[in-house]
């Protein structure tokens, strides 16, 4: 890593699993204007829970703002990975574990974790996790936790980016 880019190592097929990914919810996002949902609930979550007249005015002037933030941090994250396969049936195992470098500019680590974060709320509201200790038996948290430990290895390298190496 230098000091204005972090290198993420990730497979081929990793890359083209976080793509899929960041292109869901970047069209969750934009549907939601018009159709409502959950999980965009979840990312847009209230202060006012018990005074429903505050919270609906609260998200009248914010909703909007924060949900094109999201926009713009998840685009951000889809154009580091503009270089994913486009299909993956075609690739042999060997080319499909291929190890990658993303490279992350520094300004944009703030944008990978908020759209790697909301990425996890969404799918936990999906699947109605509540908390990081549940786990399911029928490999459906899984894509939960991968997301989980990517987004812990991009705050690893974050803080070591900001920390003094020591001699």
């Amino acid at each position: 890593m230098s000091d204005d880019i972090l290198v993420m190592p990730i497979s081929v097929i990793e890359e083209f699993h976080l793509g899929r990914l960041v292109e869901d919810f970047i069209e969750l996002v934009d549907e939601s204007r018009r159709t409502g949902d959950p999980a965009i609930d979840r990312l847009t979550p209230s202060p006012y829970p018990d005074d429903s007249e505050a919270a609906a005015e609260f998200a009248d002037v914010t909703r909007d703002d924060l949900l094109d933030r999201r926009l713009v941090d998840a685009r951000r994250v889809r154009t580091a990975l503009a270089e994913f396969p486009a299909g993956i049936d075609s690739l042999t195992e060997a080319d499909a574990l291929e190890v990658r470098e993303i490279l992350i500019p520094i300004e944009s680590i703030d944008a990978w974790l908020r759209t790697l974060t909301a990425i996890r709320l969404v799918i936990a509201e999906r699947l109605g996790i509540t908390s990081d200790d549940q786990v399911g038996e029928d490999g459906r948290h899984d894509v939960y936790e991968w997301v989980g430990y990517r987004l812990e290895l991009i705050i690893q390298a974050a803080d070591e980016a900001e920390s003094p190496s020591t001699p």
